[in-house]
């Protein structure tokens, strides 16, 4: 699968270029003191780390953010950054991309599917925030065994209403049908997709998870099903 919807990496950009023009001015106003231990330091040299300025070369030649800003009286830098696509993204495929791999238990009885365990893997980019990603990932799982196994709007063609329209009747997964799942991220270096090399990932976890369901169902019961979802009824 592929796509991923791009919050990060769109507002991410520009959140870095502008970030990097603050610290742009914070070093040259660093640098009027010729005392300052990042005197002579280029840009390109300097990070922005825990409040302070500090040499990427070396850690213990840094300078306070608050001190540097009060020096000159300063309560605020403020700058603006504007992010475009490039046009070197035209010639590559930059889209996010992961494979989905489901275990499945097929009582033959009752027809009854249960999702064992789970492997998502996902290939992304920069991995910013891991905790929040493999949440993500988790839910993404969760959502895909719904549209797989639960998941149905039923509607009254005689009249055009729904007749599940709470969670009463409209079944979504909870605890119990939601056993072992395992996410794993294969980062990438990409500077072609943007600067911070980071891709969308918001879809992937849940659109490969059904035909994945689908797949491991036909190997264990020779019975293709190609409509959502995946009820009892349609496997015996």
């Amino acid at each position: 699968t592929q796509g991923g919807s791009t919050m990060t990496a769109s507002v991410g950009t520009a959140v870095r270029g502008a970030a990097l023009q603050i610290g742009a001015k914070l070093l040259a106003l660093a640098n009027q003191d010729s005392k300052s231990p990042l005197a002579g330091a280029k840009v390109e040299d300097v990070e922005m780390l825990d409040g302070r300025l500090l040499l990427k070369g070396d850690p213990s030649k840094s300078v306070a953010i608050k001190d540097v800003m009060r020096r000159h009286r300063l309560s605020e830098i403020a700058e603006t950054h504007e992010a475009r696509p490039s046009q070197e993204r035209n010639k590559y495929a930059t889209m996010a991309h992961g494979a989905q791999f489901v275990e499945v238990k097929v009582d033959p009885d009752t027809g009854m599917v249960r999702v064992t365990r789970a492997i998502e893997v996902t290939a992304c980019g920069k991995i910013i925030n891991p905790l929040a990603s493999h949440s993500q990932e988790i839910g993404g799982v969760v959502w895909g065994i719904g549209m797989a196994l639960h998941e149905a709007t039923e509607i009254d063609h005689r009249f055009g209403r729904i007749m599940n329209p709470n969670l009463q009747h409209y079944h979504v997964p909870v605890n119990a049908d939601v056993h072992e799942v395992e996410t794993i991220f294969v980062e990438e270096e990409d500077t072609v997709v943007n600067p911070l090399g980071v891709k969308g990932m918001g879809e992937l976890g849940m659109v490969g998870i059904p035909a994945a369901i689908a797949n491991a169902v036909f190997h264990a019961t020779g019975k293709r099903i190609r409509d959502l979802p995946i009820t009892p009824d349609k496997l015996l």
